[in-house]
């Protein structure tokens, strides 16, 4: 066997796996919380920070848990779908402001405009980490018992939002 031989074999299967891992969507990372209950916490409100909020004040209802950042780009993109939710289709919204400065937080809500039931400080990440949040803005479905049923990584987008999140949320607000 020649002496390129070995290594050539070994490139061109480094390519064929690279050429696969191309292929992949990251948003479409499945999460080991789906179907699993949501991780318990109680944070402080955002604009109430003596007051806390706690994920167990959310059983029996649909909700989204919305995890966003003042400093996220893609948060803004998605924020006018996620205000869509809460005001037209008057789903429960509760932001996760993810890692942030609340002072600049509570700015970039007033400048764009607050259409959270909620929204709970996680300065240390730690909730978020407990939810397996790779990046923001990431959106949570989670079920009237508090089971997560599904994860959106990445901005909510229109198609998204009516191809994916309302059809599932109309389904389990249909369910005991």
């Amino acid at each position: 066997m020649n002496r390129f031989t070995v290594p050539l074999i070994g490139f061109v299967l480094l390519l064929v796996f690279l050429g696969i891992g191309l292929t992949l969507k990251p948003s479409e990372v499945p999460s080991p919380l789906v179907d699993k209950p949501a991780p318990s916490f109680s944070l402080p409100q955002l604009h109430n920070p003596e007051a806390s909020f706690s994920g167990e004040q959310m059983k029996g209802r649909v909700w989204l848990l919305n995890v966003w950042a003042s400093w996220c780009y893609p948060c803004l993109t998605e924020h006018p779908f996620i205000k869509e939710l809460s005001t037209k289709h008057k789903v429960p919204v509760v932001g996760l402001n993810y890692k942030d400065v609340p002072e600049e937080s509570r700015e970039w809500l007033l400048r764009n405009g607050n259409s959270y039931e909620v929204s709970v400080m996680d300065r240390d990440g730690r909730v978020g980490i407990d939810f397996g949040v790779y990046g923001v803005p990431e959106t949570f479905v989670i079920d009237k018992q508090g089971i997560v049923r599904f994860k959106h990584i990445g901005p909510v987008s229109r198609e998204s939002m009516e191809e994916t999140l309302l059809p599932l949320i109309r389904r389990l607000e249909q369910q005991p």
